[in-house]
């Protein structure tokens, strides 16, 4: 999927997409924070059994469809921004496949099942995360719910905002990404405000060290994670039907299931969409974002070039 051709193809094709297209993936404007657009096909015979792992997503019978759906979601993905990879997070694949696997049941990350899939913020612990998720259903036979919060329907004092503004604790890389970072892992606000004083979060309780918060502080972040739990809302998707998450403003998270690894199983597909126009806060600048590197073969090689290890006019950083 890193093919520069297939890559300029896809560039080249975006403007030929119909209108009704186009506004169907705009960011979500409400104060949900997602959207569901129906309508992709998707045919369920097409993509064989549901992979026992995302590596074993693009190999066997089912290849050239799970590929097929990949360009189609990359189409979609650049029509609304610039769809980007993690170097560190299934070998910087644009397109990340979502499915149970064997051994990772309890862990917190796309691979679980038995476990609640806390809601979080995707990529929190970066200044370069998306601002945009697309979640893109091929299975769901048994009707897995994903699950849906957004911080703008919340109901916190303005004691709580400001406590939750302030850097307290980090945010830490998932799973995902392997162990063992030797960067320093420096404190973040959980709330951050945008150019027009909107709430926006960076939140993820699974891999944020609550227990080395001042009382303040972790009472506050209780407060938060039952707002958003009482918000929640909670989409059992369909094969077709793409989730839309402003992941500024919405966490989403997962119920838990009984994985089979049968064939059957859930499967959905990622992109992460980067969106030019919306500015980054100064002040994340200066966050290594443990050494995670970008990959963005649809941002201009200048771009990358002049954006490396700094920030961006929209405060944005790329890691070197």
């Amino acid at each position: 999927m890193h093919d520069p051709a297939l890559l300029a193809q896809i560039a080249s094709r975006v403007d030929e997409l119909p209108d009704a297209v186009r506004d169907a993936v705009r960011p979500p404007a409400t104060a949900a924070g997602a959207t569901v657009v129906r309508g992709l096909p998707v045919d369920d015979a097409e993509f064989g059994p549901t992979p026992p792992h995302w590596q074993a997503a693009a190999t066997g019978a089912a290849a050239t469809s799970s590929l097929d759906l990949d360009i189609a979601m990359l189409l979609l993905a650049r029509c609304a921004g610039e769809p980007f990879g993690w170097a560190g997070q299934q070998n910087g694949r644009l397109v990340n496949n979502i499915v149970p696997a064997a051994g990772h049941e309890d862990e917190q990350s796309g691979a679980s099942s038995s476990t609640l899939l806390s809601p979080h913020t995707e990529d929190a612990f970066h200044a370069a995360r998306a601002n945009l998720l697309m979640l893109t259903c091929l299975r769901n036979r048994d009707r897995v719910a994903t699950t849906v919060s957004s911080v703008r329907q919340v109901e916190l004092t303005e004691g709580d905002l400001r406590t939750l503004s302030v850097p307290t604790v980090p945010i830490l890389p998932d799973v995902s990404y392997g162990t063992g970072f030797d960067q320093p892992a420096p404190a973040l606000p959980t709330v951050w405000f945008d150019e027009n004083g909107s709430p926006t979060l960076r939140y993820d309780p699974a891999y944020t060290p609550l227990d080395d918060a001042d009382p303040v502080f972790a009472a506050a972040y209780t407060r938060l994670t039952a707002e958003l739990a009482r918000v929640c809302h909670a989409p059992a998707l369909a094969p077709g039907e793409i989730l839309l998450l402003d992941n500024d403003v919405a966490v989403h998270g997962r119920v838990p299931f009984r994985a089979r690894y049968d064939g059957t199983d859930r499967w959905l597909k990622r992109v992460n969409i980067r969106l030019p126009e919306r500015r980054r806060r100064a002040q994340e600048s200066s966050e290594n974002g443990y050494g995670q590197e970008v990959i963005a073969p649809f941002r201009a090689s200048t771009d990358r070039t002049a954006e490396r290890g700094r920030t961006d006019e929209r405060g944005s950083v790329e890691q070197p």
